[in-house]
């Protein structure tokens, strides 16, 4: 199933993507969030819409999409979990996953605007394969991991590098701005993805191509990030772990190359769906 949340900022809805029309589920879901993954929605929304398919109300075209989780407990984000990025920012390849947080105040819609920080000068994009607890994890082992699954979703890790990288401490403040993490437009069951680990994902700026990997160059791959982060905190269902980014960040430049007001940008993953977010100057 690829399943959606429609609406306005903050009311959304759940809904499904069938055969390339969105539909309403509201009337046998609340939402989908920690309860509903925790609880075996998936399997029951499952079933519910093969009993009620042809009854189920159409959403009308060009109705805003919201993030495809409703209230994660928390962003996990991998760095530099990509060989040839590593390569690009001149850094050493991690022996261990590099771990930093995103605030879920920064979650957005897939097409929803970018908006750069007050003080920014160095607004950057990332596009990467992120995926959905579906199962509580603690100490989980590899062989275990995808048990605690859910599925998987198209996010931009949009990152300010002076705050990342220059101000001192961690990552995280680089991470956080509002508006840095467009996530969706689905959020796709894992039955539907073969092989996460083979799936193409680029990103345009503008209309340019300017990261086109796969992630069969990251260098943990998900039952690694299940197990590894399952030692150092509980993963809850409805948590989001974004896997990395591949090379052609604006930071990997020569000069480097940021955002600026009116810039579009547009990123895709097989299997995934497509977004698209125009930049804004900060309001």
């Amino acid at each position: 199933m690829k399943l959606i949340r429609f609406g306005e900022a903050g009311k959304e809805k759940p809904g499904v993507h069938i055969n390339g029309n969105n539909y309403d589920v509201s009337g046998f879901i609340k939402d989908y969030d920690e309860m509903f993954f925790a609880n075996g929605g998936i399997q029951h929304l499952s079933w519910m819409i093969m009993q009620h398919e042809n009854m189920l109300p159409k959403i009308q075209t060009g109705t805003r999409l919201g993030c495809p989780v409703a209230k994660p407990s928390k962003i996990l984000c991998i760095g530099l979990n990509y060989a040839k990025h590593a390569k690009e920012t001149n850094a050493v390849i991690p022996q261990e996953p590099i771990l930093f947080m995103k605030s879920t105040t920064a979650i957005n819609g897939p097409d929803d605007d970018i908006m750069i920080p007050k003080n920014s000068v160095k607004t950057d994009w990332e596009v990467e394969l992120a995926f959905v607890i579906g199962k509580r994890a603690a100490y989980v082992s590899e062989e275990d991991a995808m048990d605690h699954v859910a599925g998987y979703c198209l996010h931009n890790d949009v990152s300010e590098r002076e705050f990342q990288l220059e101000r001192g401490g961690t990552w995280d403040k680089g991470k956080g701005c509002d508006t840095f993490a467009p996530l969706g437009p689905w959020l796709v069951t894992k039955d539907e993805i073969k092989d996460p680990h083979k799936l193409r994902l680029w990103l345009k700026v503008n209309d340019k191509m300017m990261q086109d990997g796969n992630t069969d160059d990251l260098i943990f791959n998900i039952p690694q990030l299940v197990s590894y982060l399952s030692r150092f905190m509980t993963l809850l269902p409805g948590d989001i772990i974004s896997t990395g980014t591949p090379a052609g960040v604006g930071l990997g430049f020569n000069p480097p190359v940021y955002l600026k007001p009116g810039d579009i940008v547009e990123l895709g993953i097989d299997g995934l769906g497509v977004s698209k977010q125009k930049v804004i100057a900060y309001q």
